[in-house]
């Protein structure tokens, strides 16, 4: 499955911002799907993931309440709608695949986004 994500931008602190992952390629709905995001100078980190039909989700303690993953499988697509930005959200975010359940280790993922900046302006 190929991926491209979408959506990063300058936004101030407090603003919304929504990213989108469009996969191509077939059985979407095999795949659970995640984002993560690497700020420079730091590792990557995750951020969240959503099983394969979309039932459950995981959230990054950072981005718990704030940060909404859904995943659309008609469209094959990902979201991540991010509210109440900070200037720590800043980061190129890269959407990810596997095919199975989610699961929160980069390791864990085969299949990579190019990566989209959010800068997020104090």
């Amino acid at each position: 499955v190929q991926l491209q994500a979408s959506g990063g931008g300058l936004v101030q602190a407090g603003d919304s911002l929504g990213l989108s992952c469009a996969a191509s390629g077939h059985a979407f709905s095999g795949y659970a799907m995640a984002w993560f995001r690497q700020a420079q100078g730091k590792e990557r980190e995750f951020v969240a993931a959503i099983s394969r039909a979309g039932e459950n989700t995981l959230y990054a303690d950072s981005v718990k309440g704030r940060f909404t993953i859904s995943r659309d499988n008609a469209k094959n697509t990902v979201y991540l709608q991010m509210n109440s930005l900070k200037s720590e959200d800043t980061a190129v975010y890269y959407c990810a695949g596997r095919w199975g359940p989610s699961s929160i280790p980069a390791t864990a993922y085969d299949y990579w986004g190019q990566g989209t900046l959010v800068t997020v302006s104090s």
